[in-house]
Parts: structure tokens; C-alpha cells; sequence
């Protein structure tokens, strides 16, 4: 290698994303749904955690061992400032694959996952994490990989790499890479707007390039000017991964479970007329004009009798973490928007408005009298569930056992959001993970926990806060200089954390 860094930018760090697919009890339902066995996640492994947000609300809210790496010292040192107020054991290693992967005090691991960096990494470093899968994952263990792939970039790809080697010409002359990314993503702006012939015959790019400018800087430094990109097709990663023993399990979108959300009946047709297996899936891919596939994979899945997968799914609990009357009967998919059966639906979420967790059978048998199957319901959970309003949940026992860890990570990230931003996410010991939190809720939760129990109350003590800090409030892009225009503001925003978001928190057990 020239550098330590072996092309990644480490200069930048990365957004603070929270990601579900990472959670066990999200993968456990995805593959209980596609008939598999799940294994018990005992041990787990994120690679390249990022700023450390999913792993270590993963750790502090299961009785899963996470162990994890990442070669940005900052991002692991951020990691390891907001992990430490759980208490929990978290092995956050800032160590470069090469070294990881060799440790010898490492565990045998059910659970390893991957968000990203498979698509952002030099081919060496593919085949040194390819070896540690085959190594390391144990028979029956499951991996997760988000990735890019080839259909949906296949347009957008050459712009990219325009992009690169611009960046690569500004950034000799210094600046700093978001510096860098503004003169690139100007140059291409410009670039565009002289019509040239790549433009005409590929009429969406300028869509797709209007569509990145808004997203987080930070994401798009790594996501574009990285010295490492590489869009796949499955079956190129069928083969990459082959050397690992795994096998495409399902995905863990949960909305990719149901080809009709995805796929015209004209589409089906045909993907039935094709084996299942690996072409299936990049046909699949070319259909729906796939960009970031997000899938589960197993090393000797354990198949399940139709008997063993009902009765486990029946017992799978979900709990309501959206506000009821807000829910929309509606999603986008890649069809388009589509409307969601009222008769199947709305009795399907009363059952859930108390924010309780409820098993599968339990809601199955409140359908009954409805005529609504085990399977549509099945799907209906699903689907809420891959819309963001239901989330898998602990049994009782696992909630109680998680819940002191889960609480002080959650002290420490109401702390932090006196200042700070840039976590907003808070750890639920009912759902096994995340729940979105912005920096103002977490703020109204902080005056909460202190004894402001109305919208005025609440109000005055986040003013306050900010005031004390020379922080200002924003809207419509307009800086709110005085107390009475801040406090106008933050009084139907209190109004609805108590009313909508409070309740909710309650049931999560993160307040």
C-alpha cells in the first residue's frame, strides 16, 4: 500500500447514519419470512462502522456481543466518546482490514455486517474480508452487505467518474475535499448545461444530479470523490463471495419480499420463466432499475417446514412507532406510489395504536372475524414495517435485561444534544435498535426528564439552552433573532412532542 489509507478518505468523516439492516431482530424477521432459520445472534461484527452509531445502539440495546472496526481515527474515536456512557463492552478497533482480520483473540461470529464500504473498497481489501467471512462466520451465521450495484448507476456512473477526476485535479491545489466536492459539483453543473451529447442520450442524469446536490456533503465526498468505487451486478458478487461459502439468503428490504410492489404482472411473468437463483436476482435488479441492493446472506441456511415458519413468525413480536392517526395508507415503491388496502390496514394498526408490543398471531387472530388470512397479514406487517411504522421487538425478559444499558446511552446522547446535532437517534431496549430522535426532540425530552411538563414550559427551556450558547433557531431560512419569534416557533413543536412523540418514547421505554 502507498498510504494508510489505501485510497479511502479518512479526512472527511462519514455522515452519522443509522442503519436498521444491521439490527439482528430486523434481519430475524427477513428471514423467517423467506422460510430460513435465523440463528441465535450471540456474537456480531460491524465492518467499517462509521461514526459508530449503529453498533453501538445495537450492543447497547441487545445481549449481543458486537465487535467492530474502522481505520478513521476520528470516526472511531467518536465512536468510542458516545458508546462509553452504556457501559457495555463494545470492541471498537480502528485497525485497517488487514490487521483486523487477523487478530487472534477475535470470536466466531453468527452475525457480520457491512453498510457501504463493500462498493468503496480496493479489491485486495474485498478479498481479505471475503477470506474472514469464510474464516470467521459461523455455519448457519448470517451476513449483511449494502452495496451498489450496476442497473440504477449504470446511467450516472461516467458522471461520477467525472467527478472524481476533476476532484482529483482541484484537490492538488489544496482546499480541503468539501471545498473540492463545491468547485466539482459546480464544474459539473456547468458541464451539463452546455447540452452536451452525453446529456441528450441520457436524458435523466440531470434529474439524478439535481437529486445529490441537496444530500449531506459528507456523504457525498465518500460516496463520489473516493479513491475506490465500484457498482457490481449480484452475480458478480455471487462469484466475489463464493471463495466465503455463502448464499444469497433474502433481502433485507423488507418491501423486496412482495414482487408486486416492485414488479409489473408482465415483469413476473417473465423473472418465473427464469430459474431461481443468482440471474433471477440481476434480472430482478434490471427490472426495477436496482442501485443499492441491502441483502442478507447465510453460510448453510437451515430451510423450515411451512409448520415451523408460521408458527415462528407467529411468534415474532412488532410494536407501533409511528403516531397512529398520522400513518398514510400509501408507500412509494419502485411502481411508483402505491395505495394500501383501508380494510386490511387500518384494523391492522388500531390493533397496534397502544404502542405495545404484539406477536404476529395475536394480530392474526384480532383478523380473524375480518377474513383477512395469516398470510396478508404477514405481508401487512411487513410492509409497515419496511415503511418505518412497525419495528421488530424484544421479548419482555431481553427488554429488561437492556434497559439500564440502553438508558444511559441514552443520558449521554440527550447530553450531547444541549450542544450538538449530530446524533439523532435514540436507543429503544424494545426494538433492539434506533429510533429517530432529532437534536429538538431529544432537547424537549432533556426539559421533560427536568420537570417541564407543558409546551410553554418546554419552550422556554430549549430557548433558554440555545440562547445561552448563541444559538439561533431557523425558519424558512430566516434567522429568528428574538425570544417571542423563537418561542412562537418551538410552541406547536412542543405541543406535538407531547401530544404525538412523548407517548410513543414512553412505549419504547427511552424515557
Amino acid at each position: 500500500m502507498s498510504d494508510w489509507t489505501d485510497g479511502y478518505l479518512t479526512d472527511v468523516e462519514y455522515s452519522h447514519a443509522y442503519n436498521k439492516e444491521l439490527n439482528p431482530l430486523v434481519a430475524r424477521l427477513a428471514l423467517l419470512a423467506a422460510g430460513l432459520s435465523p440463528p441465535r445472534f450471540g456474537t456480531a461484527c460491524e465492518l467499517g462502522f462509521g461514526q459508530g452509531l449503529s453498533i453501538n445502539l445495537h450492543a447497547a440495546t441487545s445481549t449481543t456481543e458486537w465487535w467492530g472496526t474502522d481505520f478513521n481515527p476520528a470516526q472511531v474515536g467518536y465512536a468510542r466518546e458516545i458508546g462509553a456512557a452504556s457501559g457495555v463492552d463494545v470492541k471498537l478497533l480502528d485497525e485497517a482490514f488487514a490487521d483486523f482480520v487477523h487478530r487472534p483473540d477475535l470470536p466466531d461470529f453468527d452475525f457480520i455486517g457491512m453498510h457501504g464500504i463493500w462498493s468503496w473498497i480496493s479489491p485486495e481489501n474485498q478479498a481479505l474480508l471475503t477470506d474472514f467471512i469464510r474464516r470467521k462466520l459461523k455455519v448457519r451465521g448470517i451476513l449483511y452487505i449494502g452495496y451498489n450495484v450496476v442497473p440504477g448507476w449504470a446511467s450516472f456512473a461516467p458522471i461520477r467518474h467525472l467527478m472524481a477526476e476533476h476532484a482529483a485535479l482541484s484537490g492538488a491545489a489544496g482546499g480541503g475535499k468539501l471545498n473540492v466536492l463545491k468547485a466539482t459539483l459546480e464544474f459539473v453543473e456547468k458541464f451539463l448545461a452546455t447540452n452536451p451529447a452525453f446529456r441528450r442520450h441520457n436524458p435523466l442524469v440531470v434529474d439524478r444530479f439535481d437529486g445529490i446536490k441537496g444530500k449531506d456533503p459528507n456523504y457525498l465526498v465518500h460516496e463520489f470523490l473516493n479513491g475506490h468505487w465500484r457498482p457490481t451486478y449480484f452475480t458478480t458478487m455471487v462469484e466475489a463471495l463464493g471463495p466465503a461459502r455463502v448464499s444469497f439468503a433474502c433481502s433485507a428490504s423488507y418491501f423486496e419480499h412482495f414482487d408486486p410492489l416492485n414488479i409489473t404482472a408482465e415483469q413476473w411473468g417473465l423473472l418465473q420463466s427464469v430459474p431461481d437463483g443468482p440471474f433471477r436476482q440481476s434480472l430482478r435488479d434490471f427490472m426495477i432499475n436496482q442501485q443499492f441492493r441491502r441483502d442478507y446472506w447465510a453460510k448453510g441456511a437451515g430451510r423450515l417446514t411451512h409448520l415451523q415458519q408460521a408458527e415462528a413468525l407467529a411468534a415474532e413480536r412488532l410494536v407501533l412507532v409511528s403516531h397512529r392517526p398520522k400513518v398514510e395508507l400509501k408507500i412509494k415503491a419502485p411502481l411508483g406510489e402505491i395505495a394500501l388496502h383501508a380494510l386490511v390496514y387500518d384494523p391492522i394498526l388500531d390493533l397496534f395504536a397502544d404502542h405495545q408490543p404484539k406477536a404476529i398471531g395475536e394480530i392474526a387472530r384480532g383478523m380473524q372475524p375480518r377474513n383477512v388470512n395469516f398470510k396478508q397479514v404477514i405481508e401487512a406487517v411487513m410492509v409497515l414495517a419496511g415503511a418505518g411504522h412497525l419495528a421488530s421487538a424484544h421479548d419482555d425478559a431481553t427488554s429488561d435485561q437492556v434497559r439500564p444499558a440502553a438508558k444511559r446511552l441514552n443520558d449521554g446522547f440527550l447530553e450531547r444534544a444541549r450542544s450538538a446535532g449530530d446524533a439523532n437517534f435514540l436507543a429503544s431496549p424494545v426494538t433492539g435498535g434506533g429510533i429517530a430522535a432529532t437534536r429538538l426532540v431529544q432537547n424537549f425530552l432533556l426539559g421533560h426528564r427536568k420537570g417541564r411538563k407543558t409546551p410553554g414550559e418546554l419552550s422556554e427551556f430549549v430557548w433558554q439552552m440555545l440562547d445561552a450558547q448563541g444559538q439561533k433557531l431557523i425558519r424558512e431560512g430566516q434567522t429568528l433573532e428574538t425570544r417571542e419569534g423563537s418561542l412562537a416557533v418551538l410552541m406547536p413543536q412542543a405541543t406535538g412532542f407531547l401530544d404525538e412523540q412523548l407517548p410513543i418514547l414512553k412505549a419504547l421505554q427511552i424515557e
